[in-house]
């Protein structure tokens, strides 16, 4: 198994909570520090580095998803992507928006929210497993049904979606279909061209392993064409040129591209310079290559704790469904608050979700790692 962890600090302990929150790579806290120097010393942010720097990370997206780039918004979270549209589409009185009710939060309450403003209702599906099946959600949609919100990975079951049945199932009902991928992009590759999906948000400091305060969306031309411009800052609608000259009357346009949809502040160099050194680097790994590292990882997850007395919430088998999340429980909840106590005292850092272990592992771990997790699990549960 290759290993990647040259390209990361030493870390104090062993970090397996990726979904929560990914490492920063040292070429892009380097990137960081140098953005710094722009602000100690001004003149050396020249207008190629002002424009410069939201581009190259436009590019970088548009690389990481096979998109062009007029498509990219960027963002400061995923939730931004997920409000946006909330916020942009032309609702009317009566229309209907399916989610799944054991959703992440941040999937559910852009839509709740529009619920007393514009008259939408927002059914929450229960599913029947842990995702929504494609049966479930043909059976969900209805004349009114607008749009469809869903998690690409689930962060409570590991369990990855089939983008494209979902997708099949919203298109042939002329539905909108909306994913947010922050547990799957940068643990994953994806062409967003290759799949019926009309918009696709993400965190960017997850398994991308940006700095906090990053993201993006992706917004196909058909869906960016149906929404409103609800924000206009000057940076869309004029250049840092135009200022010398007369300014002439100001007015609003409709959106012409997705930069015209980006968070205010673009000129935030400290994370955007920061956040495409983290992309280019999975790039230039490749992302095929990091899918089957962290699927070897979570193989080994499965296999390293077998016997200890533990439930796999998250698929077993290798499959689509089968995530870089892996998921344990067990009725005893004394022995569960055990086993996080004596992985904390080791300094092995998980998360629990829904009353069951999240392990999550990125190309940054080794099978060193997973081997003293798993013992430390088989020890604490004899």
């Amino acid at each position: 198994m290759q290993v990647y962890s040259e390209h990361f600090a030493q870390g104090d302990g062993v970090w397996l909570n990726t979904a929560h929150q990914g490492r920063l790579p040292n070429r892009s806290a380097d990137a960081a520090r140098q953005a710094i120097t722009w602000k100690q010393d001004p003149i050396k942010l020249t207008s190629e580095r002002f424009a410069g720097v939201p581009n190259r990370l436009r590019q970088a997206i548009s690389r990481l998803l096979n998109a062009p780039p007029e498509e990219i918004v960027l963002a400061n979270s995923a939730s931004y992507g997920l409000h946006l549209i909330a916020n942009a589409f032309p609702w009317t009185e009566g229309d209907e928006i399916v989610v799944m009710k054991t959703d992440f939060p941040s999937d559910i309450l852009p839509w709740l929210n529009l619920e007393k403003r514009y008259g939408v209702r927002v059914r929450q599906v229960t599913p029947q497993g842990r995702v929504l099946s494609p049966d479930e959600l043909r059976e969900a949609i209805t004349p009114r049904t607008k749009l469809f919100c869903t998690t690409w990975v689930h962060s409570f079951s590991g369990f990855g979606i089939d983008l494209d049945a979902l997708g099949e199932a919203c298109r042939s009902a002329g539905v909108i279909f909306v994913v947010n991928g922050s547990q799957a992009i940068g643990a994953r590759p994806i062409n967003v061209s290759n799949h019926p999906i009309d918009a696709l948000t993400t965190v960017g400091f997850k398994w991308l392993c940006g700095p906090y305060g990053t993201g993006f969306c992706w917004l196909s031309q058909t869906l960016r064409d149906r929404l409103e411009r609800t924000k206009a800052y000057w940076l869309s609608e004029l250049t840092a040129d135009d200022l010398a000259g007369d300014l002439g009357d100001l007015n609003v346009g409709p959106i012409q591209r997705a930069s015209d949809l980006d968070v205010f502040g673009t000129a935030n160099f400290f994370n955007f310079t920061a956040f495409t050194e983290s992309i280019e680097l999975l790039l230039e790994i490749g992302l095929e290559r990091v899918e089957t590292h962290n699927q070897e990882l979570i193989e080994a997850t499965l296999d390293g704790v077998q016997g200890a007395g533990l439930q796999a919430v998250s698929p077993v088998e290798a499959s689509p469904a089968r995530s870089s999340l892996a998921l344990f429980a067990t009725e005893d909840e004394k022995r569960m608050e055990l086993l996080r106590s004596r992985l904390a005292e080791a300094r092995v850092h998980v998360a629990m979700r829904a009353g069951a272990m999240r392990i999550s592992p990125h190309f940054y771990n080794s099978q060193s790692d997973i081997e003293r997790v798993a013992s430390l699990i088989r020890n604490a549960m004899v």
